[in-house]
This record gives structure tokens, sequence and C-alpha cells, in this order.
């Protein structure tokens, strides 16, 4: 993966814009999977509270995943009697197949999911898509494990949850603190780069989706909840953990390799208006860092594995030379690939030349180090030797890194002697992609991309009524 310094693809974060006549501003996916007896009264005491609370217009999409039972004629009913409800059918199963699905094709500016058993108390709905279309962040999730939260669930479920987001954060270094809470929103143009990178259709997608927008520096706002265990759950709890640890490998894996184009979510640095005219902000200097360093200690165990081999049979400045010739190839090789994220075989011929010029220079360094070692002690021990290597190779080492930073893999986007570009001059790779819709040109375009004037409320309030159904039944699935 390569990190460049340019400010990233998507575009500065903005409050969103009034929306046109018949555009929602939020589109609540539901997805089900044999729902019949609790679609209904979910649906309605969703449509209740948002009819009732929400400011926006609105919209709720049952996603059915291949149902079997009567749960699409239910949706179909649901949708011929409240304009604001739709049903769409998937002949495959999966909740993240049914998000994906609707959430690429809807023309809200916010995106969000919740769990037909309502298990999450509703008045967390505005606090949770408040901070996308105020612009302040990209995603947004209810969190059953904050302080504040108040959950009721059995012993079980709260080991299972608490030692899932264990594992997350022991292994894919997660910050977040509820990954599966069945209650999440996103902003669509966040989503429009992030669901192609997501590969997972079943339930680990919200935590690879959760994954990636941390790696990439997207902001992750948590909403404490109110949660109801389901103790009627008909999730398979075994067969669940083991997918969602084979997706940890899978993209542990991935991050690792620098195989993920997470550079294309980058956001430019800062949301304020004032940080558009900050310039030279240096991008990815931490991750380079780390990823040097891992590379510079494995050389160096390989650099005096290969020495003290080749010093059974040579002199030490032979030995040192060799050594140092092999492990610098292979060096340039994994920090071309690792740390600076360069594929391909394009420009490998002139990196390993560029990379045996500063071979050259650690190679004066060290051999300078040992010149001075037998001119000082005649017949120093073996453990000397290795000793004045290493600290030599710490020298070289930093050098090192600057001459790969500023030479041998610089920033090819950006000329040098130029300057960072601002937000209004970035253009998101995905808009010029030729597989991309061209959505914000096209006559049909949604009016909310060119409405400039701050959102209005659409809806009156309604009298009071719970916004949890009596008759609904809180079936988790966590």
């Amino acid at each position: 993966m390569r990190t460049d310094s340019s400010p990233g693809t998507l575009p500065a974060r903005e409050h969103l814009p009034a929306a046109g006549a018949g555009t929602p501003v939020l589109d609540v996916v539901i997805p089900v999977y044999n729902e019949e007896k609790d679609l209904k009264p979910c649906v309605r005491g969703l449509h209740e509270h948002l009819t009732r609370t929400f400011p926006y217009a609105f919209r709720i999409t049952i996603a059915d995943n291949a149902s079997t039972d009567g749960t699409p004629h239910v949706a179909g009913r649901l949708a011929e009697r409240f304009p604001e409800v739709r049903s769409v059918r998937l002949e495959q199963k999966g909740r993240g197949r049914a998000l994906r699905t609707v959430w690429s094709a809807s023309d809200a500016p916010v995106l969000a999911y919740m769990d037909v058993d309502l298990s999450t108390d509703l008045n967390a709905l505005l606090p949770l898509v408040a901070p996308l279309i105020s612009g302040h962040s990209d995603l947004a999730i209810g969190s059953r494990l904050s302080r504040s939260s108040r959950v009721v669930r059995g012993a079980k479920r709260e080991f299972i949850s608490r030692s899932y987001n264990l594992i997350l954060r022991g292994s894919l270094q997660a910050r977040f603190s509820d990954a599966q809470c069945g209650f999440k929103a996103i902003r669509r143009d966040v989503a429009q780069v992030l669901l192609p990178l997501v590969e997972d259709s079943g339930w680990f997608f919200d935590t690879e989706l959760l994954v990636l927008s941390e790696r990439a520096g997207l902001r992750i706002h948590e909403v404490p909840v109110d949660w109801v265990d389901d103790p009627d759950s008909t999730v398979h709890i075994v067969k669940t953990a083991t997918d969602d640890l084979k997706g940890v490998w899978r993209v542990g894996r991935a991050l690792a390799t620098g195989s993920l184009p997470l550079d294309r979510l980058t956001r430019p640095f800062g949301d304020d208006p004032r940080d558009r005219t900050i310039e030279d902000v240096p991008q990815g200097l931490a991750r380079q860092l780390v990823g040097f360093c891992v590379v510079g200690v494995l050389s160096t165990l390989f650099y005096l594995l290969l020495y003290s081999g080749f010093r059974t049979f040579t002199g030490s400045q032979v030995a040192n030379g060799l050594a140092l010739l092999v492990s610098a190839v292979a060096n340039t090789a994994a920090n071309r690939r690792l740390t600076f994220g360069v594929r391909g075989s394009g420009g490998a011929v002139r990196h390993q030349a560029q990379g045996l010029v500063v071979f050259g220079i650690g190679l004066a360094l060290t051999s300078g180090s040992l010149a001075a070692l037998n001119a000082a002690t005649g017949d120093p021990a073996h453990s000397t030797e290795l000793a004045v290597l290493i600290a030599a190779n710490l020298a070289a080492t930093v050098l090192r890194f600057l001459l790969f930073r500023a030479w041998v893999f610089p920033d090819r986007d950006r000329p040098p002697g130029t300057t960072a570009p601002s937000r209004q001059d970035v253009t998101p790779d995905w808009q010029n992609s030729p597989a991309a819709p061209d959505w914000q040109n096209s006559p049909a375009a949604p009016a909310w991309q060119d409405a400039t004037l701050p959102l209005q409320s659409v809806r009156s309030p309604l009298p009071t009524r719970p916004s949890r159904p009596s008759d609904s039944e809180p079936r988790d699935f966590r």
C-alpha cells in the first residue's frame, strides 16, 4: 500500500445540503430473513418514531434476504401502506450482501441500518445520524459496551461480545468498542468508495467495514445505546464466530501485506475550512517509520547471520561486504513493497540501483568502523566486532530511511517544489473512474448534491406514542 502525501481521494466533510423534493436525507435499511412475525411491528414502530422525531425526509427499506416464509408479502403490504417504505428482494442470503446492495443504489446522503428486533432503543437514532448530517463524522455506530450504555443480556452473550472485541483490539488494533451492534450509519459519499473494498457478505461485513474505515483515518462516532437481549435468537453462534475469525485473519493479512488501497479513503487534513490553506502536511510518515523499523530489524538479523557465515571462511572486510550486499538487496525489495507500497516491476531496477548507492554509504560506515576497530585493538574478539557493526548499522539505518523516503521512493504524485493541493482542488479518483457512476453530472443527479441551503425541517411532530411497539419481540442477532 502506497501512502501518498496528497490530501486523499475523499473530499472534505461538509454539512449536507438541503434535500430536493422527494429525496430522503436518511435511508434506514432493515435486513430480514424469515421475519414475517416481527417485520410489521418493527416497521410500524420505526416509521412512527421517525415521523414524530426526525426533522427531515426519510425512507425505510426492507431488504429481504431470500426469505422462504411470508416475509415478502408482509414487506409488500407495508410498502403499499406507507409512502416512505419500500421493499427490496434479494435471492441470496447475507446481511452484508443486503446492505451493500441497498446502500450502493440509494440516493440518500445518509445510510443506516438496524436489526428487525428493535433491540436498540430508537431514541439513539437521531444522535447516530446527526454527526453525519453535520459533516463531523464519516460513520456512526451504536455501542453496547460504552460505560453509559444500558444493556440487558445474559452472561454468555456478554462474554462472547467482549471476547470478540478484545480479539479485534489485539489482532487488528481496532479502537472502536462494539463491532457487531446492529445499529450503524454511514455517509453515502464514504460508502461509495468504501463498499468496493469490503469482501464479506455476511456477519463479518460490519467488522470489515469499521476496520478499513479506521485504518484509512475516517472518523467513527460512537453512540451509547440502551439494548435488550433476545433469548430466542436463531443465529448459530459457533458458525458465526468461526466465520468472523476467518474474516479477522483475511483482513489482518491484507493489511499486513498492504494489498488494500486505503489511500483512496484519506480525508484532507482537518475539517475546519481554515485547514485548507495548510500546505505540506506530511502523510503516512508514522506508518512508514514503523514499516521501515520492522524491515530494518529483520534485515539486521539477516545481515548478522550472513556475516557470521561468511566470516568462517573469509576475512572480516570481505564478510562484511558480502553480507551487506545481499542484505541490502533484500532490504530494498522489502521496503519497496511493504514500507513505501510500490507495486509491480516498474522502476524495480532503478530502485535497486539507488539502493546499492545507499548500500555503498552503509558499507563505508561499517567498513570504516571495522577499520578503526582493527587499528585500535589489532585482533578484536568476534563479539566486539558484532557490537561495533550493530552501532554502525544503527547510524546507517537512520540515513538509509531518509534517503529512501526523499530519493529512492519519493512522492511521485507531487513534483518537487510544488505545494499540496487544497481541498477545493482535490477530485476523488472514483469520480474519474470509468466504472464509477456519473451521478453528480447526470440529469438524474440527486437534488441534494446541487442545493446549498441548510437542511430544513420537512415534518411536523405528531402526537407522542411509544417508540417501541408493544407487540414486538426482541430478537438480537448477537
